[in-house]
């Protein structure tokens, strides 16, 4: 009832509307009789509208606005009574994050400062994405220069920030084509429908794409149920299922893997029958396990991955979004594994901070999509893409691999020699470059989550891998006397929870 109310009012405004709007467009044209009439007509028109609203039960003061949530004035967000950013998110924002209490509002190089003043050292760096730290100036300008020309237009037209970084990420790797997106997990979803897509092409049906256990490879339909964790599929599965098509085997057993495509390539009988095809489509890893506890692959396991995909016309995929981009030590996590993917993915420290993903694409697939396959509207804009081209002429001009080897390895000694003297709280430590973890023993009486706290304490950031990972991500930028500092910080966060000295 109350729509059919509202539809009247509205059917009534615009006819109003309309004639006012006809008698001012006409109103000096017109003789003085017919001035009258159109005022009449006017009129007439309000006096319609008096009587649709009084006719109805809505009462003659409410207003559009009252009527469906239909709104006609904006209250601007500096005019909105000001609360506490904690109680925003606690009343406003979804709670998908379980936050630490802290609210940054500045950062410089491989520090970000609260709003209480106080500056801490930063090893999360966004979870390995601020690869040029904070407030860098190049990518800042590059950031600004571009909004200040065009910031979007649609891939509907050519843009030549997009063809160039296109351009310098496939003359410096395998690959031949890139496809554009925003985040890492669009870039999986993207390299898991192009193997779908290259399996379909090759007559099998039912395409399964394997991915390693403790993985993590985002959190779409599609690549949470990559993710061979349980504890991401907990209450999205449908009738106890997730999206079909994915197998998961140990991370780094080359006899796994070997038995599981075997029994992949077996089409079972009943499917078989009517005209179905099962078979393997691609092996997707990443070459180091972020998420999942930075692990990194073997030589002998990939070489097998990539031995198995040829044997069967199936892709080798590597998941580059957390170890690329130069977080390795080198510019691609596979390098480090002398592999060459037929697919890789980027994100994170792709842009520097400003969303952007990448899929990467080997000349033999590079044209498995056409127009039409698949599509980002905001993929590959402008603005992403500027800051891309600025990170990566920072990589390339500033040495930053270098540095990051130089560091990874003072990172990794000084991790070791803290272990040393903490053996019942630390263990193994383990990683390539600057993506570093120690492992926090089970018998420690602690979680990677309370030893992040209480590095927090001590004013540096780090981040857990897992319930039993410290993880250490800093800026690819980060200096030897901050590394130093980051280690100092960290020994006295384990001595405060042991209760010694460092």
């Amino acid at each position: 009832m109350i729509l059919a109310q509202m539809a009247s009012v509205l059917v009534a405004l615009f006819a109003l509307s309309s004639s006012a709007d006809a008698f001012a467009v006409h109103r000096t044209e017109l003789s003085s009789s017919s001035s009258s009439s159109s005022s009449s007509s006017s009129s007439s028109s309000s006096s319609r509208l008096r009587s649709t609203i009084e006719s109805s039960s809505i009462d003659a003061s409410t207003t559009i606005a009252d009527v469906g949530h239909v709104t006609t004035k904006l209250v601007p967000p500096s005019k909105l009574a000001h609360h506490a950013t904690s109680e925003l998110f606690d009343t406003r924002v979804q709670k998908t994050y379980g936050r630490y209490p802290i609210t940054f509002v500045s950062g410089s190089g491989s520090t970000l400062t609260d709003d209480t003043g106080k500056v801490y050292l930063d090893f999360v760096s966004g979870i390995a994405t601020c690869a040029l730290g904070h407030n860098n100036p190049e990518l800042t300008k590059a950031v600004c220069d571009q909004m200040g020309r065009v910031h979007h237009v649609s891939n509907l037209y050519y843009t030549p920030q997009q063809g160039q970084l296109a351009n310098w990420l496939c003359e410096n790797s395998c690959a031949d084509k890139a496809f554009f997106c925003n985040s890492g997990a669009e870039a999986n979803e993207a390299a898991i429908k192009l193997a779908r897509r290259h399996a379909n092409n090759r007559g099998i049906t039912d395409p399964v794409i394997i991915t390693a256990e403790q993985s993590f490879h985002g959190r779409t339909l599609a690549t949470v149920t990559a993710t061979a964790q349980p504890k991401y599929h907990k209450g999205f599965t449908y009738g106890g299922e997730m999206v079909a098509g994915f197998r998961y085997t140990p991370y780094n057993d080359l006899d796994a893997l070997r038995a599981l495509v075997d029994e992949i390539n077996v089409t079972p009988p009943e499917h078989a029958s009517v005209g179905r095809k099962r078979g393997l489509a691609a092996i997707m890893l990443e070459p180091l396990q972020g998420e999942g506890g930075i692990k990194p692959g073997t030589r002998e396991y990939f070489a097998l991955a990539r031995e198995l995909a040829d044997a069967n016309g199936a892709l080798l995929i590597c998941d580059e979004v957390q170890v690329g981009m130069g977080r390795s030590g080198s510019l691609w996590g596979h390098e480090q594994l002398d592999v060459k993917p037929d697919v890789f993915t980027s994100a994170k420290a792709l842009g520097g901070g400003v969303p952007i993903g990448a899929m990467m694409a080997a000349k033999s697939v590079s044209d498995t999509f056409g127009p039409g396959d698949h599509a980002s509207t905001y993929g590959g804009n402008p603005l992403a893409c500027a800051a891309g081209l600025a990170v990566a002429e920072y990589l390339s001009e500033h040495d930053v691999l270098s540095n990051v080897r130089a560091r990874g390895e003072q990172l990794a000694v000084g991790l070791a020699d803290i272990a040393g003297r903490y053996p019942t709280v630390l263990g193994e430590t383990r990683g390539w470059g600057l993506l570093r973890g120690v492992v926090i023993k089970d018998d420690a009486g602690c979680t990677a989550a309370e030893l992040v706290g209480d590095a927090m304490k001590e004013g540096l950031l780090l981040v857990a891998a897992g319930p039993s990972v410290v993880r250490f991500v800093p800026p690819l930028v980060v200096e030897e006397s901050e590394v130093a500092e980051a280690l100092v910080r960290f020994e006295r966060a384990i001595a405060t929870r042991v209760g010694t000295t460092p």
